[in-house]
């Protein structure tokens, strides 16, 4: 199973009709940022894919802010780019992966191995000299077929009972006064759920927006999870976005099998019967 591609080598691999690039771009305060961002200049071949209009359904009055899409209908989808069953899908977003890494657990999540993130994103790409393009890239429709992995997601009701198991962690990937509940720019309650700790995915970056060495992030989660299994964490954040960084590194770390909670807490948050924490983990 794959985690990062270097930029060098994705260079030599563009013209290789098995790869497939995706271009997350996004910005949470300007949903069409990121698409404009791609047509003024992208890796060549690589198509968009929307946080909001590809790799999320529609909100609903009960889900969270980026809850998944049907696995039929992305399966479908990825068809339409062109995705094979034997294709290897590199997705990159503006720098430190914290969109790409949606699409990276969602073409696990429907059972497709060959996903890999740009480590560095666009901004290292650049920073090497290597090119861009304005191009729409025209492709057959591919021949990708899902075997989806229901149990790699829990849903609140898994957090409830995990919530009560001593032999289960959640961790909470957003900014530590997020989790703390001294702020929250985005959903209408602060806080976390309770018993869940603080490990925000930027931690497993370094200044040039790449991953940490993988024997960093393994000693960092390692001791986070103090005991507990990895396959027995659960990741959150906001919406179910950056907690599939969390996911990427503990994967490239050799700690794979911890599950996403896809609503996350703007899903949680939502329901007043559902408790709620304030302050730092005990």
């Amino acid at each position: 199973m794959g985690t990062l591609i270097q930029a060098e080598e994705l260079a030599q691999r563009l013209d290789d009709p098995c790869v497939r690039v995706f271009d997350c771009r996004f910005d949470l305060g300007r949903p069409d940022a990121g698409r404009e961002a791609y047509a003024a200049g992208h890796v060549p071949g690589a198509a968009y894919a929307d946080l909001n209009r590809d790799l999320s359904a529609p909100q609903t009055q009960h889900s969270g802010r980026h809850p998944l899409p049907p696995p039929a209908a992305f399966a479908s989808q990825l068809r339409a780019y062109g995705v094979n069953r034997d294709s290897v899908v590199v997705a990159y977003d503006a720098g430190n992966g914290m969109y790409a890494s949606r699409l990276w657990w969602m073409l696990r999540w429907l059972g497709h191995d060959a996903a890999f993130v740009l480590d560095g994103g666009l901004r290292r790409w650049a920073a090497l000299g290597l090119p861009l393009d304005t191009l729409m890239p025209e492709r057959s429709r591919g021949d990708f077929s899902p075997s989806p992995r229901p149990g790699m997601q829990v849903d609140a009701a898994g957090v409830l009972a995990g919530m009560e198991d001593p032999s289960t962690l959640l961790l909470d990937a957003r900014a530590p006064e997020r989790y703390r509940g001294e702020v929250e720019p985005i959903d209408s309650v602060a806080g976390h759920v309770p018993g869940a700790v603080n490990h925000p995915f930027t931690t497993s970056i370094g200044g040039d927006d790449r991953l940490l060495p993988a024997d960093e992030l393994r000693a960092a989660f390692v001791r986070q999870l103090d005991g507990v299994p990895a396959d027995r964490a659960i990741a959150m954040c906001g919406s179910g976005v950056t907690a599939c960084h969390l996911l990427l590194a503990m994967e490239h770390a050799g700690l794979p099998g911890a599950r996403l909670y896809p609503g996350s807490w703007s899903e949680w948050s939502r329901d007043p019967s559902r408790p709620v924490a304030r302050g730092a983990a005990p």
